[in-house]
């Protein structure tokens, strides 16, 4: 009776957090370096370049309908113009992201409209999904393990949202530790629900400081909640050129 009323008590104090666990380690500081170093790495084959355009195909599948947009990126850092090309009867609106503020535009309108990257765009597909991937500056890295995703070495990475500027408030994210590249991504909300899941090819490579890069070429979001709804993104055409600053300059794009 003894020892099964000591059990009880210590199940009692797990149930309620009252245990801590003694062996958590602290993460290393060169490992974290390491991992913060491979996050960075995987930015720069989702935009996250000095100046880069792109055009994007965003195919959504949902109930069995299909609908298609087309758009022209132009990044610059963390700053991002795109233009939809098609359908024609929405072509010229125009989606801006500065800073992290994010604005939309269109044609007639005297006035900018504050929107956020977290709303939806079509389908799967977010207001920030267009823009460039900054996950090493916008998120902190919870933590940090060795994992597979399709027989291939990653690190993946439980990160959090540094604001509410950001797409998502939490990520996991299997990041390729030979190739650099980011693999998988699940989206969760606040509370850690996850309400999508991203997968990403790289057929595309770019020059950066004369070396070649692989660059994204699909990013496939799958909906957690009605499996088959179902967004592609598509890139094609994608060009290192150097971008104006001008070409963010919300007063010169509502004109």
């Amino acid at each position: 009776m003894k020892y099964l009323n000591l059990f009880i008590y210590i199940l009692f104090l797990s149930l309620t957090g009252q245990i801590v666990q003694a062996n958590t380690k602290p993460i290393n500081p060169a490992d974290m370096e390491k991992a913060t170093a491979l996050l960075h790495e995987s930015d720069l084959s989702r935009g996250n370049v000095a100046g880069i355009v792109w055009n994007i195909d965003i195919i959504t599948e949902s109930r069995g309908k299909t609908q298609e947009n087309g758009l022209q990126v132009k990044v610059k850092g963390t700053n991002c113009l795109a233009v939809y090309q098609s359908p024609s009867k929405i072509k010229g609106r125009k989606l801006l992201m500065k800073d992290r503020n994010m604005w939309f535009i269109k044609p007639g309108l005297s006035k900018p409209v504050p929107i956020s990257p977290r709303q939806k765009l079509l389908g799967g597909a977010s207001n920030g999904d267009i823009a460039s991937t900054n996950y090493a500056g916008d998120y902190t890295i919870e933590s940090f393990t060795q994992d597979q995703f399709n027989n291939e070495p990653c690190y993946l990475y439980e990160l959090k949202a540094k604001n509410k500027k950001v797409t998502y408030d939490k990520i996991r994210y299997w990041v390729s530790m030979k190739r650099k590249i980011g693999l998988k991504a699940e989206f969760f909300t606040l509370s850690g629900k996850m309400f999508k899941t991203a997968f990403f090819e790289y057929d595309h490579t770019i020059t950066l400081n004369g070396k070649e890069r692989l660059f994204v070429s699909k990013m496939t979001i799958l909906n957690a909640m009605v499996k088959t709804d179902r967004t592609i993104m598509a890139y094609h055409d994608i060009k290192i050129k150097k971008i104006s600053p001008s070409s963010f300059n919300l007063n010169l794009l509502v004109r």
